[in-house]
């Protein structure tokens, strides 16, 4: 974990070269890895700038590439912001524009580490099979165009097929997104990726390639106009490519870096043989608490996560809702549950976090199946510990009728899911609980078949939806809380 408390720059990193690739520079990034690269650098030197690649935007591209790739993180602790100038950004690419210049930074054997923060949709990984999703439009192209790639796995496996042949070692491949195994998920979707064009390819990455499993945690909110005020006013420069972020940080790394990493130890990262018990923590317990949050606080109105941790009762849901998850892990050395739930009680009640439901909110059908459908899988399933998943549940329920009903032609981009045809097609014609839950739940390939089948989930997922839908969230959280 670590707090910065101070605005100035990491003295020699900015002169130091590039040794890492990140692909997706969003706020997360700039917020977390970049920081901790940064402080890595002030600490114990070594060549280890960032180059930074979007897939999609060009915006933030430009804005970093005009200002030498600095830019500044503003934390927002109780007592008031607090500024740090990050300069671990060597250069910004837009791989929309041309893919050649990410391609050939991959290709560079000064380049050691690909760190990636992309959302999870972006993948184009099945997370059962661990295959590629052979209609996922980045995939189905870059199967067919390997040379001019426009996803993730595509340029993974570019770079990897230009330094096999250029005999070069291959780069050390870091997922650091919030899904189950993230190093193993990845890892089974490059080789697959690439055995489906070039099999001799596929087995030299199976070899050579490492893909360490990360944890990382850090809530960061998307900019706004007071981001960029406050930003101005305390370090005395305009920076558009500014952002926000809490103070508390967490990475918990797999130390399996066949050719080096930064000291990232120095900026309070945890290197562990074994990722998974912190990763089950921060999914079931940090961001299942989140989708709680964010569900309902769409149902009821609320805008920011503060406000919902506002609201007493909501908030004692949500400590109740922790401590369920928690009954679905094996005890972790060094770790009380207890004291880490009451933690992200404080951290979701900072009042200077603003922190809008609706972007935790968007790409469920993505995000319920690790969060809310595997711990409830590890309940009995007649459990009263599984009512705050059945709630959770109901809420996405419930936010999806609700925006399809919003939207009387049926738009698509309203639900804000990579799902969102099928769930309209779903939902068509359909107001009563009963009725919602048979449809959204046959949506294939995304309810474990165990929460299928289970009586006494249909039925405390279908309680809940109809008091959502009749009598509004606030009702529903206190009658929860009272159960």
């Amino acid at each position: 974990m670590t707090s910065s408390d101070n605005s100035a720059a990491a003295p020699g990193a900015d002169r130091a070269t590039a040794g890492i690739v990140h692909i997706g520079i969003g706020a997360f990034h700039r917020a977390h890895q970049a920081v901790y690269t940064d402080v890595a650098m002030q600490a114990k030197g070594g060549n280890w700038r960032i180059i930074g690649v979007s897939l999609r935007s060009t915006d933030i591209v430009d804005a970093l590439n005009a200002q030498d790739c600095a830019f500044t993180v503003i934390e927002r602790h109780p007592d008031g912001p607090k500024a740090l100038r990050v300069t671990s950004l060597s250069k910004a690419i837009a791989a929309s524009r041309d893919v050649a210049p990410v391609l050939d930074a991959l290709a560079d054997p000064e380049i050691r580490i690909v760190t990636i923060t992309v959302t999870e949709k972006a993948y184009g990984i099945d997370r059962v099979s661990g295959t590629v999703q052979a209609e996922h439009p980045a995939v189905k192209h870059d199967l067919v165009n390997p040379a001019t790639p426009t996803g993730l796995l595509g340029i993974l496996v570019a770079g990897l097929k230009r330094r096999k042949q250029a005999g070069i070692r291959p780069f050390t491949i870091v997922s650091c997104d919030n899904l189950p195994s993230n190093g193993v998920l990845l890892r089974n979707g490059v080789i697959d990726f690439a055995k489906r064009s070039d099999p001799d390819l596929a087995g030299w990455i199976k070899d050579n390639v490492s893909f360490p499993s990360t944890m990382v945690d850090r809530i960061t909110p998307a900019a706004t106009a007071t981001t960029l005020s406050d930003a101005r006013r305390l370090t005395g420069m305009d920076d558009p490519a500014a952002i926000e972020t809490e103070p508390f940080s967490q990475w918990v790394i797999e130390d399996d870096f066949p050719d080096g990493r930064p000291a990232w130890e120095e900026a309070g990262a945890i290197l562990v043989h074994d990722v998974e018990p912190y990763e089950l923590m921060k999914l079931r317990m940090l961001n299942g608490s989140h989708s709680l949050i964010a569900y309902l606080g769409q149902v009821g109105d609320y805008r920011y996560v503060r406000d919902a941790m506002a609201n007493e009762a909501f908030s004692q849901l949500v400590a109740q809702h922790m401590e369920n998850a928690a009954a679905t892990m094996a005890p972790l050395a060094g770790i009380d549950f207890s004291n880490y739930g009451a933690e992200l009680v404080a951290r979701f009640r900072n009042p200077e976090i603003a922190h809008e439901t609706r972007q935790i909110a968007m790409d469920g059908t993505e995000k319920l199946p690790q969060r809310i459908f595997a711990p409830a899988c590890d309940l009995p399933q007649d459990s009263k510990k599984i009512g705050t998943f059945a709630l959770c549940f109901a809420a996405w329920m419930a936010v999806m009728r609700q925006r399809v009903n919003t939207a009387p032609d049926a738009d698509a981009e309203l639900l804000n899911d990579p799902r969102a045809d099928e769930i309209i097609e779903a939902l068509a014609g359909y107001q009563d609980a009963a009725d919602i839950y048979e449809n959204l739940a046959k949506l294939p390939g995304w309810m474990p078949r165990q929460l299928q089948d289970s009586p006494f989930l249909r039925e405390a997922v279908i309680e809940r939806l109809a008091m959502l839908l009749s009598d509004g969230a606030d009702a529903a959280i206190a009658h929860e809380i009272n159960a």
